[in-house]
């Protein structure tokens, strides 16, 4: 009997406390249901999670990698030792922070007039872009260098040489001697979006080939660091978060499917090394001016021939300028006889779309025109007084009335010139022409190979027979010429070099 007693008392109570555990946990869960309802009049909404969010396949970056990398190269440079005019500090490279390669850093002894810069050896990338040996690079790790060394993911050295540069871009073109190299193809840049996948490939802190992954953080981006190498800096950089250190100028940065679409350009970074953001150049605005430099040495530039504000301006100079608030880029002036006022483009207009894109800024609008050249058409939509309007620009090698007297041309181009004696005209079997002297500072060194005794023959597709001529011819190209000629030791040969920004334009 005492057990019968005890076992209901005991059943009892096990009952009793799952009852009550029972009642807590259904008001509990009323409660905090309450608590996770949203009011009916909240401005917030749940987010839905369907079976896409949590069963999406994986990223593949292996077969990129493994496709991309071969390609990738390794550029290895050497600056002879000399003696240079010493400055204060010359170690203190505002620019530092964003290439972060070390190249053009100098040392020299700050107690004098002059310092002695010792050997200097730098590295970078390069990405080979042909399977006979042309590799594409920033102009940054190869400017200056009296040698330069080409090492392949195989380890095989070589020797390269410069087939030019363009400053405005932070772009070089260099060849190796051989064939059956293993290159990379180029995506259209302009389909790169927002939150795309992407893998930096290159040769980081003097390592072995480095792969890293991240994505498009932003587009058509303007830091205004080609301003150290070049006048009129050509700007449209691809962000990216993939980790980019220094030795990684000139490699690439290629899609999931193992394509280029960005030359990896500058890091943004307080120490030099990477610190979250880095600086592609795309890969639309590189074929273009590779293509220029294997052709002519140096690039040929399209002109829309128009001033429009930066991208940074601030909202004092914006109503200094009297730079109206609106959609697209706005038209602050418009040079007479450019390939824009032939489109119907007017001071005051809203630039909205290029070839029915939207260009948002500045920096998109430059970053299109600059992957175009001369005689390209290019479709306008623009806005004037609130009515959208279309025409067709045929883009030119000159921005139009910018122009500025032939004297001021020859000055740019920094080098002196004389006509070519008629005696030495006969031995080289030409009629005429202008020989290049005194090569200095300028436009012919900065832009091209040229070398010192060349003979112009041609500016376009106009005869030059003696100094006066050039000038003339040069004059009337506007900012953008093809000079051609031969140099008296290869005179069955006619080279030709691409200038560009004869005369300063925004």
């Amino acid at each position: 009997m005492t057990i019968r007693k005890t076992l209901s008392v005991v059943l009892v109570s096990a009952a009793t406390s799952l009852a009550s555990f029972w009642g807590f946990s259904e008001y509990q869960q009323q409660k905090f249901a309450g608590l996770n309802t949203p009011a009916t009049s909240s401005i917030f909404r749940n987010a839905a999670y369907g079976e896409s969010s949590v069963s999406s396949p994986m990223v593949d970056f292996e077969a990129a990698a493994t496709k991309a990398a071969p390609a990738v190269v390794h550029i290895k440079t050497l600056k002879k030792a000399k003696k240079v005019a010493a400055t204060p500090d010359m170690r203190n490279n505002p620019f530092r922070e964003f290439f972060g390669d070390g190249f053009g850093d100098m040392f020299g002894d700050q107690g004098g007039s002059m310092g002695r810069v010792p050997d200097q050896r730098a590295s970078g990338s390069g990405v080979t872009i042909s399977e006979d040996g042309y590799i594409v690079t920033n102009n940054h790790v190869i400017d200056g260098a009296d040698e330069v060394l080409v090492t392949l993911n195989n380890k095989k050295d070589y020797k390269a040489k410069v087939i030019g540069k363009d400053p405005s871009t932070d772009l070089a073109v260099l060849k190796i001697e051989g064939n059956k190299f293993p290159y990379l193809t180029f995506a259209n840049s302009d389909n790169v979006h927002l939150g795309q996948w992407v893998l930096a490939i290159g040769y980081p802190l003097n390592l072995e080939t480095t792969v890293t992954s991240g994505i498009v953080s932003a587009k058509a981006r303007s830091l205004g660091i080609n301003s150290r190498q070049s006048k009129t800096p050509v700007e449209s950089f691809i962000q990216t978060d993939a980790a980019v250190n220094p030795g990684n100028s000139g490699g690439a940065l290629v899609n999931t499917d193992g394509n280029v679409i960005g030359i990896n350009s500058a890091i943004a970074s307080p120490t030099g090394s990477y610190a979250g953001y880095a600086y592609a150049i795309p890969s639309n605005l590189v074929q273009k001016v590779v293509n220029d430099i294997v052709k002519y040495g140096s690039t040929k530039r399209a002109y829309l021939g128009v001033m429009f504000g930066s991208d940074q301006m601030s909202e004092e100079d914006r109503k200094n300028n009297n730079v109206k608030e609106g959609e697209g880029v706005y038209m602050m002036d418009v040079a007479k006889g450019s390939a824009a006022e032939e489109a119907g483009i007017q001071k005051g207009d809203f630039i909205t779309k290029l070839n029915d894109v939207t260009v948002n800024t500045g920096t998109e609008m430059v970053g299109r025109i600059a992957a175009l050249r001369p005689g390209d058409k290019v479709s306008l939509t623009y806005e004037r007084n609130g009515s959208v309007k279309t025409g067709t620009a045929t883009l030119k090698g000159d921005a139009g009335t910018y122009a500025s007297v032939s004297e001021q041309v020859i000055e740019q181009l920094g080098a002196s010139f004389e006509n070519l004696d008629k005696s030495k005209a006969a031995q080289l079997n030409i009629n005429s022409g202008v020989v290049v002297k005194g090569l200095g500072q300028g436009i012919l060194t900065e832009q091209t190979r040229i070398r010192e005794g060349f003979v112009i023959t041609r500016v376009n597709d106009t005869n030059v027979n003696s100094v006066e001529e050039l000038k003339a011819a040069l004059k009337r190209a506007g900012n953008s010429a093809v000079i051609s000629g031969i140099y008296p030791n290869q005179p069955q040969r006619e080279y030709q070099y691409a200038l560009n920004d004869l005369n300063s334009v925004e």
